[in-house]
């Protein structure tokens, strides 16, 4: 029995703007199992949001084929496949924390009591349990983007679809919640697909890393990593670590190689 949770076999995706058509990923084929943490890196406007908008169902291929856990994309939104986790933390103000975690639970029906237990049990997983009746503003950006995540936790979905969630944080508090988010995954083993500008998180972060090339976004180079699944922030100094990272850089200049 195949364990791929996604694959992605030709998949092609146009926009039709009022500039006229921009093509925006071009015979993409990608397999991701389950549990793998895979990591999207790229220039700008390569499409890396764009394949998990599809992922996501939040936008419709052109060609080829995609499958989120054996179903269409639409048919794994409609059965809750994925949490999705965005660059903004996007918290509504006035709900308390334990409410916007809440939300989704609320919109899917789950009793009061379901709601209350699940909403202690994912803020005590982000380590956010003392915070569930404070505001968003009462929290630090890395804390709301915290419970942004336990938000997306919340149904307990298969996968998870993270959009840069640390982009807009200072490199302190980005090591941080890189280091809790490795603890998150070994934890719950979700499947997650990571979008990120960054090589040094992208390297630490993955089982694999997915490098694109500049629009139409094609696939230059799939890196399973050869690091342990224990990652303390340190092993960035590693020789095993420095090598893919190299990698990476070298796919992203091949990527700006290619000829539209």
């Amino acid at each position: 029995m195949s364990t791929s949770v996604i694959m992605a076999q030709g998949l092609d995706l146009t926009f039709q703007t009022a500039d006229g058509p921009v093509h925006a990923l071009k015979d993409v084929n990608l397999s991701v199992d389950r549990g793998e943490f895979v990591s999207f890196i790229g220039p700008s406007g390569c499409g890396k949001t764009t394949f998990l908008r599809c992922v996501a169902a939040l936008e419709t291929l052109t060609e080829g084929s995609l499958t989120v856990n054996g179903m269409s994309p639409d048919e794994a939104r409609r059965a809750r496949a994925y949490g999705y986790v965005f660059q903004a933390a996007g918290l509504y103000p006035w709900r308390t924390i334990a409410g916007n975690v809440k939300l989704p639970l609320e919109i899917m029906g789950y009793s009061k009591a379901e709601q209350a237990e699940r909403v202690r049990k994912v803020l005590e997983l982000v380590e956010l349990g003392a915070f569930g009746q404070k505001f968003p503003w009462q929290l630090s950006g890395g804390m709301q983007q915290r419970a942004s995540i336990a938000r997306a936790l919340s149904f307990d979905a298969d996968i998870l679809l993270m959009d840069e969630p640390f982009g807009a944080l200072d490199e302190i508090v980005r090591d941080r919640l890189n280091e809790e988010l490795l603890k998150l995954w070994a934890a719950t083993g979700k499947t997650t697909l990571f979008v990120t500008h960054s090589i040094p998180e992208a390297v630490y972060l993955s089982t694999k890393i997915v490098v694109m090339s500049p629009r139409p976004g094609r696939i230059t180079d799939v890196i399973d990593s050869p690091l342990p699944k224990e990652r303390p922030l340190d092993i960035r100094d590693s020789a095993e670590f420095l090598e893919v990272a190299h990698r990476v850089r070298e796919g992203l200049r091949a990527g700006h190689a290619y000829e539209d």
